[in-house]
């Protein structure tokens, strides 16, 4: 079995495409922000379909959920949407969980809500740059793969937590981790589709 974690792809259908070709995985799960801000949600969506890939919602996953149903915007396939409305905030498996932005740092899964469960980066809260991150705080079982943060591109501190964010959409690359080679598989974007904001 080879499973493979992407971080946030963003309709960044070539380098997912790219990345699934690379890894030779029998397993994809994805962490969260699938279609948005990027070139092409419609490819990304056809790459889902074709490996069976699952994944946790991410906070631009819920917005393309809203986004639909309150202003009748379509960012994403519908069948997409249909999907992205089934989606769990966690995944785990023996010796992981998979999350999109973190976890409650003392209460882990218990205790970590669909806010911190999308969007948290710093603990509690991301109102100074004085709160510590919420993966500084964790001493959680197991390893905790996540997405959401690319500001700090590859978080790797294994074998607590792991963040997978490293920016494609914003010119950087897009990041896999192959859980039981464990090993790190990225490449490069193609273009900067978004500038990333400061």
């Amino acid at each position: 079995m080879r499973t493979l974690f992407v971080g946030d792809v963003h309709g960044c259908s070539g380098e997912l495409e790219e990345l699934l070709s690379r890894a030779g995985a029998d397993r994809v799960i994805l962490l969260g922000d699938l279609f948005t801000k990027g070139p092409d949600p419609a490819g990304v969506w056809d790459l889902i379909e074709r490996c069976s890939a699952v994944s946790v919602l991410g906070n631009h996953d819920a917005s393309v959920i809203r986004r639909h149903d309150r202003q009748k915007q379509v960012l994403a396939p519908e069948a997409a949407i249909a999907w992205l409305r089934t989606l769990p905030l966690t995944l785990s498996g023996p010796g992981w969980l998979a999350v999109h932005a973190g976890l409650h740092p003392t209460g882990g899964v218990a205790e970590t809500t669909a806010a911190i469960a999308t969007t948290v980066r710093r603990w509690p809260d991301d109102s100074s740059e004085e709160n510590p991150f919420w993966w500084e705080c964790y001493d959680g079982p197991g390893l905790v793969l996540y997405g959401h943060d690319a500001r700090r591109q590859l978080v790797d501190r294994r074998p607590q937590t792991l963040g997978l964010d490293t920016g494609c959409v914003y010119g950087k690359r897009l990041t896999g981790y192959l859980l039981e080679a464990d090993t790190l598989l990225s490449v490069p974007a193609r273009a900067e589709y978004c500038p990333i904001r400061s």
